[in-house]
Parts: C-alpha cells; sequence; structure tokens
C-alpha cells in the first residue's frame, strides 16, 4: 500500500468539486483525453531533486511528454500566471495529466496542489478518471498529497473547487469550449472566482477562434473567441490583468473539417475511425498544435 494518502472529495461539504470533462472526438468535450495515453518513465524510488521549475521539466518522469514543451511553453506560461511552489494551486480538467506532472513536483512539499476528475464509477470516462488515480498513486515521490476533485456530471448540480478564499491559483487548459459546449462555463468559472483568494489568479489557455464568427459553430470545433471567454469571466467577476501570446500559432487555419483535433497530439481524421492521409498528416504536424489565447485574470481584492 502506497505511504501517500490521496485526498478524494465527494460532497460539497468538503468543499471540493469541479467538473472535468477529457477530450474526444464528440466535440462537447475537452481537449485533453490523449495525454491519458501517455506513458511517463518508470519513477525512482526516492524523491527526485528538484530545486526548481527547470528541474521539474528536465525530470525523467515526464517521458514523451517532454517534447511537446516547444509547442506548449510549460515554463514561460506558468511564469505569466505567477505560479511559485508555496501556493495552493487548482488545475481544472487535468485530463491524463500533463500539466500535473509538472505543477505536482513542483508544489510537493511546500505548496498544494487540487485537480478535478470524474467519478471512476462513470460509465463513458470512469476508466480514464481510474488511470488519471493510478498515475498519481504510482508515484507518491513526485506528487505527494493531491487532492481529487470528484467532478459533478451536470450543469445544474451546485459545487465548489475547494473552501471560499483558499487557493493562490486556479489554471485551465484547453477546457472552456467544452465547458461552453455543455453550457457550464459560467458555472465553472464562478466556482474559480469563489475559491480564489482576493487578489488571487485565474489562468486561462483556450483554443481560439477569430473574432466575429459564430461561438455555437466555432465551439464544436474546439475553438472559442477570446472576448467570448474574456467576457465570461468578468461575469464571474475577475478583472483581465494582461493577455500573451506565448501559445499562439498563427499556422492554425481553424478551419478542419474534424476540427481542432485534426491537428496535434491528436491528428484525427475528419469522421471517426477514418484516420488522415499520408498527405493531412504531413502537412497538419507541420502547422503544430492550435492557436491558444493565454488570458490572466484577478480576483479583485
Amino acid at each position: 500500500m502506497s505511504k501517500r494518502r490521496l485526498i478524494i472529495s465527494t460532497t460539497l461539504s468538503l468543499g471540493l468539486a469541479l467538473s472535468l470533462f477529457a477530450c474526444d472526438k464528440n466535440q462537447d468535450e475537452t481537449v485533453n483525453a490523449e495525454e491519458v495515453t501517455t506513458s511517463p518513465a518508470e519513477p525512482a524510488a526516492e524523491q527526485p531533486a528538484f530545486t526548481d521549475l527547470d528541474s521539474v521539466l528536465a525530470g525523467a518522469h515526464r517521458g514523451d511528454n517532454a517534447k511537446r514543451d516547444g509547442q506548449r511553453h510549460p515554463k514561460e506560461t506558468l511564469e505569466f500566471f505567477g505560479v511559485q511552489p508555496d501556493m495552493t494551486v487548482a488545475e481544472l480538467s487535468p485530463g491524463g495529466g500533463w500539466y500535473t506532472e509538472i505543477l505536482g513536483p513542483y508544489l510537493l512539499g511546500q505548496g498544494k496542489l487540487i485537480v478535478t476528475n470524474w467519478p471512476t464509477s462513470h460509465e463513458r470516462y470512469g476508466a480514464s478518471a481510474q488511470k488519471f488515480v493510478e498515475k498519481l498513486e504510482a508515484s507518491p515521490e513526485l506528487y505527494g498529497d493531491v487532492t481529487i476533485a470528484i467532478a459533478p456530471t451536470s450543469a445544474d448540480e451546485p459545487f465548489e473547487i475547494a473552501p471560499e478564499g483558499s487557493v493562490d491559483v486556479v489554471l485551465t487548459f484547453r477546457n472552456s469550449h467544452g465547458w461552453y459546449n455543455r453550457g457550464q462555463t459560467q458555472q465553472i468559472y464562478g466556482a474559480a472566482f469563489r475559491a480564489l483568494k482576493p487578489g488571487g489568479i485565474f489562468g486561462v489557455v483556450q483554443h481560439r477562434a477569430a473574432e466575429g464568427g459564430d461561438t455555437e459553430a466555432t465551439s464544436k470545433q474546439g475553438y472559442l473567441p477570446e472576448s467570448v471567454v474574456i467576457a465570461t469571466a468578468q461575469e464571474a467577476g475577475f478583472e483581465l490583468v494582461e493577455k500573451s501570446e506565448i501559445n499562439a500559432n498563427p499556422k492554425d487555419t481553424k478551419d478542419y473539417p474534424g476540427g481542432v483535433w485534426t491537428l496535434p497530439p491528436n491528428l484525427s481524421g475528419p469522421e471517426k475511425d477514418v484516420a488522415q492521409s499520408d498527405e493531412d498528416l504531413a502537412k497538419h504536424t507541420a502547422i503544430g498544435e492550435s492557436d491558444r489565447m493565454t488570458l490572466k485574470f484577478k480576483k479583485p481584492g
């Protein structure tokens, strides 16, 4: 039995619940499911000597996930959001844990990490949720005591991420279009607002649609206009602090029949169970990952 204590909350009285929606080709979910299949290198028996963010990023535990750093810019992104190792951080909808592999070791020993997860009994996503739990349990030397907030499965369920005013930073990576499609964006952004301390930061990375388009259509392709995300956050009570083009990609044409999932890392075909042609694979691989907005909000106070 692991020496690590995995804390899992299932009730609102514990103040820890949040929606997690893993990406798939159904386009009403978020774009992280591919990460579930990533198999990191076997962890060392003893805690690695992580001294700063650079050492975490260079850690052998990240395996092939580190190959995505050139397109996801984790160091620049986390520094932009002001994440420090002694903070309490909530990561919303981590999928297979691409960013969890960075945040867990970075916060270990000084800070606190809260993540969200589907119920492992969920008919559709329970298996992926269980893999994520097992990922954490297998490496206590990397993650320590991570709190998993069990996700509600409908938009009308009241929930909280954490006790009000207890979190320094809330982060979401490439999830907001899924919440928009399910009518949950304001629900989740509102929960982030309540969880944060006054002056706390809400960091959003999201696939970016062109302004002026039909949001109902682009969201189903995985993209949202930046103005829509900003307006939603402001409606929840946040103030926009700063924008960054860290994760911009002008090569992304955003017009793929299969949506953003056409691009890496999914490289999905235009229809379910239909693979891309070699020509399309080469073209979309050359484009790289999506054009993404990177927005820093603050809870006033």
